[in-house]
């Protein structure tokens, strides 16, 4: 098998700098969408149920955009046409999400048309993310890899922390945080506009930077023949075929993403009760200003763990011994998890949620450099990578089905949600002692 060469900084930083624009779409979903339909007037104990669609959307569309793009040779590439259409797509749709209060529709009306918008928004970030990924396991070499997908992750967490303060940041220059009842404020109406206009033009830049390897040229580095036929392959025979490391990863994927869930469903409600006193249990409580407020706060606590993925990302490279730099990430993200409840005061909830920034660092870069070393000479790579999206998807639909349940459990106080959600974390970190690393 012919080696890849070596990709210099700019090269790699091209090959992911659209995500950084996608991340800013994915951000003000994963900070918004609790809010959006809370303030749209659902109920605490079904929040959860708005997120299964995410997930969902993700393992249909994810291992379909993969094995496509495998067998996918134009003018334009192999993965890039698709990224660009799920880009195009999630513009549009981020345009009409959050307007779904504002269209004279019933609250019923309101909250379907919303869903809708979600269904559609998903399954266009979902088309454009996974591309990427792909990108790095196409293109680069095993020995960079790791390099690659860092850089993936700063872009990925610099994108999150622009989405993410986006409605504090209108708030602040005079934009209105509050609306009538059923309305999405401004802020946040604002903040979608501009985070669709930054995401297309990232991903315009990838498109015309990042230049895909031919069919012949692939093969020879990836150990194929060129006339092998990926469009042959058959998800069950590719899953049984998976390397030892492919489910082993899983295992710790899946208590790592029902943990992030349960933070992207229940923070708003948690913050709200923990350090602006709102009684959530209360029917008007989202209408509150203080509810509002601390929406906006939640965005800024979601960048701050953003940066502390940022920080932490450097400091990863340093560990000889991936695994343990990957457990002691997780551990360090549950103990985040658990202090949430035990800080009134908002300034000091940037020590928790640093923290928890530890955990999705090693989230992010860690078990796609594990896999996709797994699966060299394997062919299907994109297909692989789809399928994997699973072990991100699947956990996230069972948290969200269980999230209610578990909430009433819990006593209703979405607070203790980010005690169970530390406790998952925790159960991941343990799991990574089943992973066998090839070097």
């Amino acid at each position: 098998m012919k080696q890849r060469p070596d990709l210099n900084f700019w090269k790699l930083w091209n090959l992911s700098f659209g995500f950084f624009g996608v991340q800013i779409a994915y951000a003000l979903q994963s900070a918004n969408i609790s809010r959006i339909f809370a303030t749209l007037g659902a109920d605490p104990h079904d929040l959860s149920y708005f997120w299964i669609l995410p997930p969902l959307m993700g393992i249909l569309v994810q291992p379909i955009v993969g094995t496509l793009s495998d067998k996918t040779w134009c003018r334009f590439g192999r993965r890039i046409p698709y990224l660009f259409v799920g880009a195009a797509v999630a513009v549009l749709v981020m345009c009409f999400l959050p307007n779904a209060g504002s269209l004279g529709l019933t609250v019923g009306a309101a909250m379907i048309f919303g869903l809708i918008a979600l269904m559609f928004l998903d399954t266009s970030i979902n088309m454009a993310m996974q591309p990427f990924k792909m990108l790095v396991g196409d293109m680069v070499n095993e020995k960079q890899k790791a390099k690659a997908y860092a850089i993936q992750s700063f872009l990925c967490n610099a994108g999150s922390v622009v989405g993410f303060v986006f409605p504090f940041f209108f708030t602040a220059i005079g934009v209105a945080n509050e609306a009538e009842k059923g309305v999405v404020p401004d802020s946040v109406v604002w903040s979608f506009y501009i985070g669709a206009a930054i995401l297309i033009l990232c991903v315009i830049y990838t498109t015309l930077k990042v230049k895909e390897m031919p069919p012949k040229e692939y093969a020879e580095y990836h150990g194929l023949k060129e006339d092998s036929k990926e469009e042959s392959a058959n998800w069950f025979v590719l899953l049984k075929n998976a390397p030892s490391t492919f489910w082993k990863v899983g295992i710790v994927q899946f208590f790592c993403w029902a943990a992030f869930l349960y933070m992207w469903t229940y923070t708003n409600g948690a913050i709200a009760s923990t350090c602006w006193g709102v009684d959530m249990s209360l029917a008007d409580a989202t209408k509150s200003a203080a509810y509002q407020e601390a929406g906006n706060w939640v965005g800024i606590l979601f960048a701050v763990q953003a940066v502390g993925s940022v920080i932490w990302a450097t400091i990863l490279p340093q560990f000889k011994n991936t695994k343990m730099a990957y457990a002691l990430s997780l551990i360090l993200g549950g103990i985040g998890f658990a202090l949430v409840p035990f800080f009134a005061n908002q300034y000091m909830q940037f020590i928790p949620f640093l923290l928890i920034g530890c955990g999705w660092a090693a989230m992010l870069a860690m078990p796609f450099t594990f896999v996709t070393n797994a699966l060299e000479g394997y062919g299907h790579m994109g297909a692989y990578l789809g399928l994997f999206n699973g072990t991100i998807c699947i956990p996230q639909i069972v948290a969200a089905l269980l999230g209610g349940n578990i909430l009433s459990l819990v006593g209703s106080q979405q607070s203790n949600m980010m005690i169970v959600a530390g406790v998952s974390l925790c159960i991941g970190a343990l799991c990574v002692g089943f992973i066998k690393d090839r070097k």
